[in-house]
């Protein structure tokens, strides 16, 4: 087992991220004695529902449908409603097991229930455990938008077992990477590693370095709890990933691969850019993909929906610089089409 405890800046708390075995047992040592309501959505109850009573007799069970299109205040609220005829109270807990949506609307309902109550992540996904299980973001897609409601609620514990990635689809794994890759642009280490992997897919190498960017995340996540300054980095690829979720139909971590590779673009002109290293970046985004049609442009201005943005009309990227080097850019949504036609162009 491999423990990473996040401290957060300016306070006392902290919480684990325990990369195991035997994720099952672990949560029912975490929930203890206290009165608890185990969340997830219908595809991982369809994979793991025995599972998950045998190693938690008489602990209910309320699954939200699969997808993200149900990331809504209407499943939020159904949530709620669970939350309160299970009889929850501040000494109880939410386990929540599952992808990204399901962490996200767990999380942000384990913020709002008494003012909020603690939370044990128990992510099944390659994304949600590099990513979104870490960190304390949570949230509902709101009026079209991805992650307008929201809170910040950092969870007790989580719970990141390998064993999980065995039953995804290599759909599921390349979403993940995309946020690998990410970190890989924004930490030398880890680019050095992935750059040197022939088969990004490989199950052992996975396992092998989800512990790493989970430390690479909390690192900055612990100096930065509320996305004030330095957690901006890792919005890099996002503005335009955010964008294609919406008008596309991929998946976020495919879309943040093909925004990492589109926004490379717009960092080349800048001081400081490295041309070599952001020619070894697209190589391995590319490799990420495997393949794929390039999304087309039109229809992007969801970019200025983004909540990143601070002005009218301009929309704010994290571009990559240099291995661990990145800036924060604002363009006016003229440019930043004009630039997103011609990287399609390059990419084509």
């Amino acid at each position: 087992m491999i423990t990473v405890t996040v401290p957060m800046k300016k306070s006392a708390e902290k919480y684990r991220v325990e990369c195991r075995k035997h994720a099952f047992s672990a949560l029912k040592h975490a929930i203890g004695g206290r009165r608890a309501l185990l969340f997830t959505d219908s595809n991982v109850l369809a994979l793991y529902g025995r599972a998950i009573h045998r190693a938690l007799p008489g602990v209910p069970v309320y699954a939200m449908e699969a997808g993200e299109e149900h990331k809504t205040p209407q499943t939020l609220f159904a949530l709620l409603q669970e939350m309160a005829g299970a009889g929850l109270n501040r000494a109880s807990v939410l386990a929540v097991l599952g992808g990204g949506v399901v962490g996200d609307v767990g999380g942000l309902a384990a913020s709002l229930y008494m003012r909020g109550i603690p939370c044990i992540q128990v992510p099944t996904t390659l994304l949600a455990q590099v990513d979104s299980a870490v960190g304390g973001k949570t949230a509902v897609d709101f009026c079209g938008v991805k992650n307008l409601v929201g809170a910040f609620w950092r969870p007790e514990k989580v719970i990141a077992d390998p064993a999980f990635f065995a039953t995804l689809p290599p759909r599921e794994l390349r979403c993940g990477l995309g946020e690998i890759v990410k970190h890989g642009a924004l930490d030398a280490a880890l680019f050095a590693r992935l750059t040197a992997q022939d088969d990004l897919f490989d199950l052992a190498f996975l396992a092998e370095i989800v512990p790493q960017n989970i430390a690479f995340k909390a690192s900055v996540v612990a100096q930065d709890p509320f996305e004030k300054g330095l957690r901006k980095c890792l919005n890099l690829g996002h503005t335009t990933a955010h964008a294609f979720e919406l008008s596309s139909g991929l998946s976020h971590g495919e879309c943040v691969l093909w925004g990492i590779l589109f926004e490379s673009a717009f960092a080349r002109s800048l001081p400081g850019a490295d041309g070599e290293f952001l020619d070894r970046l697209e190589a391995l985004a590319r490799r990420a993909l495997g393949g794929g049609e390039v999304p087309g442009v039109s229809g992007l201005r969801a970019a200025l929906l983004d909540k990143k943005n601070t002005k009218a009309d301009e929309v704010t990227l994290t571009l990559p610089l240099a291995p661990g080097k990145y800036a924060l850019s604002q363009l006016p949504f003229a440019e930043y089409e004009a630039g997103l036609r011609a990287a399609r162009e390059r990419l084509c």
